[in-house]
């Protein structure tokens, strides 16, 4: 009897350890840092792109939100998933899982952005999709927790394509990267071509991260096409263009990046990318609003700002607002206050954010200077047109996101 008691006394002795244990590990957390993970490429194609640059473009916007939300500090935290769907994954279940991380971020990469996709929505927990184009992401894999912010393949096909199609280019061949961003890339583009009166008279598809090109080229320039459309990105897009004007094959056929960003013409130099056409959801000179904030990003960086980058100040910015209109950290609360919003920084003005998670706000078209034209450092695009938001994402009804259905 007197055992049974000890023991009795004991138990409750170490349950109430362990209630205050979990009791003071819960108060840790709710008095700890609010986490944002940036995942990116910090070493390979797409590092210049995204890379350290998303990193220090999100810590900003945190630094101008003054640092806090809910009275708790803003943590910036950031991992590289190397371009592989695996790794992604891994770092995302170890960050909600077991790191307290709340907001997903960045995913240059549609492979892991589709994998990234699934894990948050299960998790229910925010991923804005900043340096992402595959449009699956408002299509068939949308999320009520998933906001794709910056771009996608079919702004960018409808802003490009669309444009040399209306140039005269009647014939076209594509070099595709051969994972989820070239197919969908691709695709979208090919819808634009035909709409247009174009035909597609042949398609190649190149390894991710491959620095020969020269099979490829060479069955570009046989297929005798006007374009050559390349439908990939970073440094794959950057040896292409090399390597299409080093076998002269820019003399007879025209390139069209499909997804160009301003750090590859920085690479490529203005004298082998002039003329380019391409599209893009922000210019670091295209006003006041734009230079103030490039200029201190450069400041930091010593690099010139890309899309992805401003696209990540926003989001960052967006979602802290709306954690402090809703009152919580609560995901789909969160998500549903960001879609209710509008969305006003430096980059986006009145931009709102669809059912389907596609933050709509004005494209634009721009052409590469020549040396001659460029007046001083990154002086590189000119602005051809501004393309509205409603004509430049891919309608909500024609996306196919299963929330549509539920509403």
């Amino acid at each position: 009897m007197k055992s049974s008691v000890m023991s009795r006394v004991k138990g409750g002795a170490i349950g109430a350890v362990l209630a205050s244990a979990i009791f003071a590990t819960s108060a840790i957390a709710q008095d700890g840092p609010v986490k944002l993970g940036v995942l990116t490429d910090m070493s390979s194609l797409y590092a210049d792109n995204g890379g350290q640059g998303s990193v220090v473009a999100a810590q900003m916007a945190v630094e101008d939100f003054k640092g806090k939300v809910l009275g708790r500090p803003v943590q910036i935290i950031a991992g590289d998933h190397q371009n592989k769907a695996d790794v992604g994954s891994v770092i995302t279940r170890r960050w909600l899982e077991n790191e307290g991380v709340e907001v997903i971020l960045d995913v240059p990469n549609s492979a892991v952005a589709l994998a990234v996709q699934g894990i948050t929505r299960d998790k229910k927990k925010l991923f804005l999709a900043t340096g992402t184009a595959t449009s699956r992401l408002t299509g068939d894999e949308c999320s009520m927790t998933g906001i794709h912010w910056t771009y996608d393949t079919y702004a960018l096909s409808q802003g490009t394509a669309k444009a040399i199609s209306r140039l005269g280019a009647k014939s076209w061949f594509f070099l595709s990267a051969d994972y989820s961003l070239g197919a969908q890339l691709e695709a979208d583009s090919r819808k634009v071509i035909d709409a247009t009166g174009g035909k597609v008279v042949g398609a190649v598809k190149h390894p991710v991260n491959t620095p020969d090109f020269s099979s490829f080229l060479l069955q570009a320039q046989a297929s005798k096409a006007d374009v050559i459309a390349l439908a990939d990105a970073g440094g794959d897009f950057i040896n292409a263009v090399k390597q299409a004007s080093e076998f002269g094959i820019t003399r007879e056929q025209k390139l069209a990046g499909l997804i160009v960003f301003i750090a590859d013409i920085h690479s490529l130099g203005l004298q082998s990318a002039k003329g380019l056409m391409l599209s893009s959801a922000f210019y670091w000179d295209l006003n006041e609003e734009t230079r103030e904030w490039s200029k201190r990003f450069i400041g930091r960086t010593q690099k010139v700002p890309t899309m992805i980058h401003a696209g990540t100040y926003g989001a960052v910015l967006h979602y802290l607002k709306a954690v402090e209109a809703a009152g919580t950290l609560d995901g789909p609360t969160v998500a549903a206050k960001m879609r209710e919003m509008p969305v006003n920084d430096f980059m986006t003005k009145n931009g709102r954010i669809r059912q389907d998670g596609r933050l709509v706000r004005d494209m634009y078209l721009f052409r590469v200077k020549s040396p001659e034209e460029s007046r001083y450092k990154f002086d590189y695009y000119q602005l051809i047109a501004t393309i509205p938001g409603e004509g430049a994402f891919k309608p909500m009804e024609e996306g196919g996101c299963p929330l549509l259905k539920k509403r």
